[in-house]
Parts: structure tokens; sequence; C-alpha cells
């Protein structure tokens, strides 16, 4: 915990490790009943608060955010601040490489807080974030990202500004170093308003288009071959020879079959996909980006769902309709992901009142067991989200501000890399998090997650 005269902030990490696992069938039911029999120990929140919190709880303002917010524009906290929670994908993460993983998760944590102390908001701490994310090599976002079926790196990425509702993103675009940039650039030159002649300006461009418009902004291009790495030229060069041999032994429908199920293994649960954040600033702004390379061998002129609007990520600061500030940021297979339209699903979710039951019930109903995906054996994604409400003390004083912040991660995939941070924080704890051994991803799930409290003096 940190106090000072202007600003303390506590973070309480809650290890709410709540996995469903089940012998299902293709209409995973067994992963529901499940569900059913863990709720009563899945809203549980073993938060090592002291006896002095427990005495002076915070508690939500649930009905009075914008009479709250409107009361406090002109007041501006005398320190600045906020919480930042990034993730390097849903998928395998080899213990091997798990320390790479984690170290890029604290250098974007540590971006983005750099951007917050600088008196950024949130929108640009979290495209902070995401170029670091980018710039790993170990990641499939920008530089080393998948290679596509003719050897072409395509990437798609999208930002939401939770204050704005602006939105921004780019599809199968090559050529650019950070897809996010370009994402970024789309929502703030919308922000501006029209075009000459009333046009309306784009929040979405995709190919061709949306590299020429980005060097037209003034972004550098990147040659796609100096985007490719070592590790993601050799995954093609073996994935191509896997499709090859594949295809000659391909007699018929079994074989077919075989072959399929073999390209979902190795687009699925076992590669890395999605990398993303989520950011709440001091001003209780949120916002959520995320960036992919996409599925390896994937078609040319493919999008995922890092591009699409509310499948890749969400943003929406709190209103008189809704409670808390939400944002959602996802990984994991883009088709699943589209179907389900996830991430909105899992912010509006977080309206509940218990986080950590809304966003197991919401991975549960909306994603394992949607009726959209009912043909699908395994259903594979992950999810990180933050939530947050303006708070008081049990006696309140009118120059304290405070809020309250909820984050949580939860994965259908073998295992997620997660990190997080605030600006209080000397640096940010990471944490692979993992489903249980002898469960079958795409069936199971696994949610975790914490509390922070973010309080400063405004004047």
């Amino acid at each position: 915990m940190y106090e000072s005269s202007h600003h303390s902030c506590a973070v309480n990490t809650c290890r709410l490790a709540s996995w469903l696992t089940g012998s299902c069938g293709a209409d995973r039911r067994g992963v529901k009943k499940a569900m059913i029999g863990l709720s009563s120990y899945a809203g549980v929140m073993e938060s090592p608060m002291n006896s002095a919190q427990e005495q002076q709880p915070f508690s939500p303002l649930t009905n009075s955010w914008s009479t709250q917010q409107e009361s406090n524009e002109n007041q501006k906290p005398t320190s600045v601040g906020g919480f930042v929670l990034v993730h390097a994908g849903a998928g395998y993460h080899s213990e091997s490489k798990a320390k790479e993983y984690k170290h890029v998760c604290k250098r974007a944590c540590q971006r983005a807080v750099d951007r917050l102390k600088a008196g950024a908001l949130a929108v640009e701490a979290v495209a902070a974030a995401l170029i670091e994310l980018e710039d790993s090599p170990f990641t499939n976002a920008g530089m080393g990202s998948n290679l596509n079926l003719s050897g072409e790196i395509e990437c798609d990425a999208s930002i939401m500004d939770g204050k704005s509702l602006h939105y921004g993103a780019v599809g199968s675009i090559s050529g650019i170093k950070n897809p996010v940039v370009v994402a970024n650039r789309l929502l703030s030159e919308a922000q501006k308003g029209k075009l000459s002649a009333g046009r309306i300006p784009p929040c979405f461009l995709v190919g061709r288009g949306a590299h020429d418009w980005a060097v037209s902004q003034g972004i550098p291009p990147c040659p796609s071959e100096k985007m490719a790495t070592k590790f993601s030229l050799s995954a093609y060069k073996r994935n191509k020879r896997k499709m090859e041999l594949a295809e000659k032994i391909d007699t018929g429908h079994k074989q077919t079959k075989k072959r399929r199920q073999s390209s979902e293994n190795e687009n699925g649960s076992g590669c890395l996909d999605t990398v993303g954040a989520v950011v709440v600033d001091l001003e209780g702004n949120v916002a959520a980006a995320v960036s992919s390379g996409g599925l390896a061998m994937k078609h040319p002129g493919r999008v995922g769902q890092a591009a699409h609007y509310g499948c890749g990520c969400w943003a929406e600061n709190a209103c008189n309709m809704n409670p808390y500030s939400t944002a959602v940021s996802t990984s994991g297979c883009g088709e699943h992901l589209i179907r389900t339209m996830l991430a909105r699903e899992c912010s509006a979710a977080m309206q509940s009142e218990d986080a950590h039951q809304a966003l197991l019930e919401a991975m549960q109903n909306k994603f394992i067991s949607s009726p959209f995906l009912a043909s699908e054996d395994r259903v594979l994604g992950g999810v990180i989200v933050l939530r947050c409400c303006r708070c008081v003390e049990a006696q309140p004083s009118q120059n304290i501000q405070g809020i309250l912040v909820e984050f949580l991660w939860s994965h259908t995939t073998e295992s997620m890399c997660v990190g997080y941070m605030s600006a209080q924080d000397s640096k940010a704890k990471t944490h692979i998090s993992r489903l249980p051994p002898g469960t079958i991803p795409g069936q199971s799930l696994a949610i975790e997650g914490g509390v922070c409290r973010l309080m400063s003096v405004v004047e």
C-alpha cells in the first residue's frame, strides 16, 4: 500500500483460481453443470485486507457517477496516476520462454505507467503499452507476426477510448511496424469531426488502403521482410511442410477431417495470438487496445477479431445507465471471438455487482456454451477485464477522489500471460495463468484477478 499526503494505492492480488472442467461433448453441457456447482466458491475474493481497511471500507457510488464527474470537471488531481493490465496472448506459453513473455509484459506496463505519470489520458497510455508488445519478437503482433499462406505478414489492431467512445481499427495491414499506431491515429482523426464536403472520417481501414492512409499521415512504412523474425520464418517453413504433406496424403473424407483437426491444433491453443491492454487513468477514464498477426498460415486478406468492433476490445466510461467504467481486451481464435462479440459481452456483464461471478458466467454462457459456436468441439479464447467506479470512505472528504479498480483475466486456452501495474508501483507484477493438468483446453476455463484502489487529493 502506498500512502502520502496526496495519494495512496493498494494492490491486493486475489488468486481466484476457479476452474471449470468436465468430460464434455461438442455441446459442452457438462461444463455448464460444473459451473453451477462452483458458483458459490467462485464469488469469494480472498483480499488480504487488514483490519484498518475493513473498518473503513470503500463503496461504489453507483447512482452518482455522472453527477460527481460533473462537479469535479474543474477539479484536477494534484498527482497523476492510474492502472494498467496487459496480456501477451492466450494460447500456450512454454516454460523455456516464460521469462521472455513476462519481461515484455513488464516493459509494456512500464511504458503505459510512464505515460500516465506524464499526465497522459488512458487512451494514450494503452497505445504506448501496445507498441511495446508489438515490438517484441516473442509476441504475435507487429514485429515477428505469423506469416500467412503467401509468406506475408498482415496485421490487425484496434483501440477504443471509453471517454469519447470513439474506436479506430486496421485490418490485414502490411508494411507498418506498429499497426496500433494507425488505429490510434484513425481514432484521433475521427474525434476532430467531419472531413471536407461533410464526409464522415473512417474508423476502420483494411489492406492497401490502410497502409496508404498511414503513410499519408506521416507514419513510416516498414518492409515486410524486416518485420519477420527467425522464429516466424522457421514456423512458416515448418507449417508449410506439414500442409504439403497433409495434402499429398489427403485421399478421402477421413483424411480431410484429420488434416483439419491438425490445422486446428496448430492454430489453436498451441499457438499464441492477440496481445492487448486495458488502462484506467486517475480521472477515471478507461481505454482498451488489441493487436494481432492473426492465425498462422491464414488466408491472405483474412481479418481477425483484433480489428472487429466489439470483438477485440471494448472501453466505456460509466454513465447514468452504467455504474461502472469497463475495459476489455480479448485473445484467441479470431473466428470464435467474432461470432460471439466477446469483448462487448464481457463489458456488459461487468455491470453486475459481483465482477468475478459475472465474468465466469459470461465466459461460460456467452463463449464456451454459446449457441453461435455449438458446432465447435473446442472454443479457444481469453480476456483481460478492468472495471472501476468512484468510491468514498466511510467519512468522505470533499477533496479526496478515489477509484476502486477490479481487474480479472480468464481463458479457455492452455495458458495466458498477464502483467499489471499501478502508477505508484516500482515495478510490474506478471503471471502466467494455466489450466490445471488433465483439463481440456477449449472445454475448461481459468479465472483470476485482483483489486486496486487509487486515491488522490483534488484542488
